[in-house]
């Protein structure tokens, strides 16, 4: 057998971290995808290969967040070597190693945000973002989107690539007002800079593998097709499968592994996923053969049997009216650009984040500069009920000069400011500072 795309599979099951013995996020999530990856004898077939990860260091990490007090007291190493696995898996396809990759790591990390007090949503590190943003810097910069399929509203890389043209954020997740955690509306489109490239698809529970791959034909292909990415990638969520114990959907293993042939992502990264025997072992299986161009019909789960799981009428009818409507926002993007920027000079988001195994409310004020030679330098001043504060000041990648020249101006002033620390990202040369008061 011989794979018709090269596939590069990481695979870090972190046996030695957990949240707690009896917590969702454990060592077992992976282990059961080991042992079927061996019985299926994927590593016999010709094409598949596997690659160590590699480590992130407070470099990779502080080049997308603000932690809190820094990175070296927050990050774990089980967390470090799997966002190391991702820029491996960044390194396998850009480098042509592979064709494809697919990173099958723990803990995952798409509820991380810019600023990180702690652990919120099982997530520290935004493992996405650091191998994008690592990527960026060794290879160059690239037009990237990022499909999220965890049930779950990827709110963290929302917010890190929330005023981003060249990062189309694209989630289709069961509807924050019925899960965590509680964000994802369709209105939600992204800073002055981005405006549109931030495409929310809030999708009722009970939705099966019809809705899903609704969605996907007439929503996010097109919208893929338009945008025209160097580069996709699929956080690969496993959480909207039918026997999963945190969320009410109702996709399967062929559906997931359909989506990913049609999707046709570079790169693959698993997030969330918690019915470890009865789904992430079929569902990975499947992702890795649709990822290689193999045949997956055979797969599926033990239990399943066809209509089971069928999506209701009613769930079908809800998931065509919201594909309508994220549609037509997409299409008038720059109209409404136009109209909500119009004349401003600043755009403010006021946030309250928790982090619920932390425990920790955070309070956020963002402020994004609008600019019309660039997407504009942000601030964000952050503070929790722990007593910790901060600033955060980010120069993007592509910024003009003078917005660079206002990023260091900014940062100076902010030192004065009563913050316990001030940081500033420099993004555009790949710098990273820290005060504190």
């Amino acid at each position: 057998m011989k794979a018709a795309n090269r596939l590069g599979l990481i695979l870090f099951p972190a046996f030695d971290w957990a949240i707690s013995p009896t917590h969702p996020e454990r060592e077992e999530r992976l282990l059961y995808t080991q042992d079927q990856l061996l019985e299926e004898g994927i590593e016999d077939i010709e094409g598949v290969e596997f690659f160590n990860p590699g480590i992130a260091s407070d470099r990779d990490i502080n080049r997308v967040h603000f932690c809190y007090p820094g990175a070296e007291s927050l990050v774990t190493e089980s967390h470090r070597i799997a966002a190391g696995g991702v820029m491996r898996a960044f390194d396998a396809v850009l480098s042509g190693e592979t064709d494809k990759s697919f990173a099958l790591v723990r803990p995952p990390g798409h509820h991380a945000q810019r600023v990180v007090y702690g652990d919120r949503g099982f997530c520290i590190v935004n493992i996405e973002a650091v191998g994008l943003e690592y990527a960026r810097q060794k290879y160059g910069d690239m037009r990237v989107a990022i499909v999220d399929t965890d049930c779950h509203h990827g709110d963290g890389t929302e917010d890190i690539y929330w005023n981003d043209p060249d990062t189309l954020y694209i989630s289709f997740h069961q509807d924050g007002r019925t899960l965590y955690p509680g964000t994802g509306p369709v209105e939600d489109l992204g800073g002055p800079g981005a405006y549109g490239y931030n495409v929310n698809i809030p999708l009722p529970p009970h939705t099966g593998d019809a809705g899903f791959l609704y969605v996907l034909e007439n929503v996010v292909m097109p919208i893929l097709d338009e945008y025209k990415p160097a580069l996709i990638i699929n956080s690969a969520g496993q959480d909207n499968h039918y026997t999963d114990p945190l969320t009410n959907m109702n996709f399967s293993a062929q559906g997931y592994a359909a989506l990913n042939e049609r999707l046709n992502p570079d790169i693959a990264v698993l997030e969330g996923g918690y019915s470890i025997q009865g789904a992430l072992p079929y569902v990975n299986t499947g992702i890795v053969l649709a990822m290689a161009g193999l045949d997956y019909s055979g797969v599926c789960e033990p239990d399943y049997h066809l209509g089971k799981w069928t999506q209701p009428e009613q769930v079908t009818r809800q998931v065509q009216q919201i594909a309508r409507h994220v549609i037509a926002l997409w299409q008038s993007r720059e109209e409404l650009s136009a109209r909500v920027i119009a004349g401003l000079e600043t755009v403010t988001r006021r946030r309250r984040v928790y982090y619920d195994t932390a425990g920790i409310m955070e309070y956020q004020v963002q402020e994004f500069n609008v600019c019309h030679a660039c997407p504009g330098i942000s601030t964000v001043r952050s503070k929790n009920d722990r007593g910790a504060s901060m600033i955060g000041v980010t120069i993007p990648r592509n910024a003009c000069h003078a917005c660079r020249e206002e990023g260091y101006r900014r940062f100076e002033v902010m030192k004065g400011q009563g913050a316990k620390k001030i940081y500033l990202q420099d993004r555009s040369q790949d710098e990273y500072f820290v005060s504190s008061s």
